[in-house]
């Protein structure tokens, strides 16, 4: 197994993959299988049935999730980042807790903006801590495929239509909800193109020349937004001012370390109680997200 530095501790994937246990669960994923360089098994993380199967087991193996699929050219998510943010986030809801443990149970409520196809963050946070969900889209079809999921596994998750994608919270949050915590994968490229030629840029460092085929799938709605994920975030920022009092924290991932600094202008202007940023690592990689609440530290318990 390829160890995965810096994962959180909790997170499952912290020592790689075992491709052994996987394929006793799943054995679809035997004929992907290749050695790497360094003789270790993996899979070719180019191909997108391959990624598609390893996702379907690393789901069946370690969250319980037995039937999953997503339609074809939706946003295959990896697992392991993904649960990071969700660790991280338990970690956020412990701190202040008299025993400093993390929440568990359907009395923690979690919104998850842009849940998707794949219904990623609701599955593996549920398995892991047993909160309660409510995953949002913007389109139909994937919260259709959300469903489809929900009702093979007979899970409980909420899942509602954002009919005007001009808006992230309004329409959404009711006037009777209450949120311990919202999540959030922005749209990363500020347009199409941009879009089009990320995909480019990344097969060319991989050497597979300048092909615009998304290996982890993704339709328009997942992968850009007009002006990027620092105005989808500013929106979001903006419209979390009407429900300050309805969520406890407010977060979203940064891909990019250079937003940070205006979004520390956005925040500030917003008058929030705290904000925090929250380092996140997978092997070479760095994520992040940042943390904001309209709640006063001695208010929050």
């Amino acid at each position: 197994m390829a160890s995965k530095a810096k994962l959180h501790p909790r997170n499952q994937h912290l020592e790689g993959y075992d491709f052994k246990r996987l394929v006793a669960q799943t054995p679809e994923l035997e004929p992907f299988i290749i050695n790497s360089p360094v003789g270790r098994p993996t899979i070719s993380f180019q191909n997108p049935a391959a990624v598609r199967t390893l996702n379907q087991a690393l789901l069946r193996t370690h969250y319980s999730i037995k039937s999953w699929d997503i339609p074809a050219g939706y946003l295959c998510p990896p697992i392991p980042g993904r649960v990071d943010y969700i660790h991280h986030l338990a970690d956020l809801l412990t701190d202040g807790n008299e025993n400093e443990v993390p929440p568990r149970g359907r009395n923690i409520r979690v919104l998850d903006i842009g849940t998707g196809a794949s219904l990623v963050y609701p599955l593996t946070g549920q398995s892991e801590y047993g909160w309660h969900f409510t995953g949002v889209d913007v389109d139909a079809g994937a919260i259709k495929s959300a469903r489809q999921i929900c009702e093979s596994n007979g899970l409980d998750i909420d899942l509602r239509l954002q009919t005007n994608p001009e808006n992230i919270f309004r329409g959404v949050i009711q006037p009777d909800d209450a949120f311990h915590v919202t999540m959030c994968n922005p749209p990363f490229h500020g347009s199409k193109e941009q879009a089009k030629k990320g995909t480019q840029r990344k097969w060319a460092g991989l050497g597979k020349g300048r092909s615009a085929k998304l290996n982890f799938g993704g339709r328009d709605a997942e992968l850009w937004y007009p002006g990027g994920e620092i105005k989808f975030i500013a929106r979001m920022v903006n419209e979390s001012t009407e429900f300050a009092k309805q969520c406890l924290w407010f977060t979203s991932l940064v891909s990019k370390k250079d937003n940070l600094q205006p979004l520390h202008r956005i925040l500030g202007k917003a008058k929030v109680a705290e904000y925090k940023v929250v380092e996140m690592a997978q092997g070479q990689k760095t994520s992040r997200f940042i943390a904001w609440t309209y709640i006063k530290k001695k208010q929050r318990t």
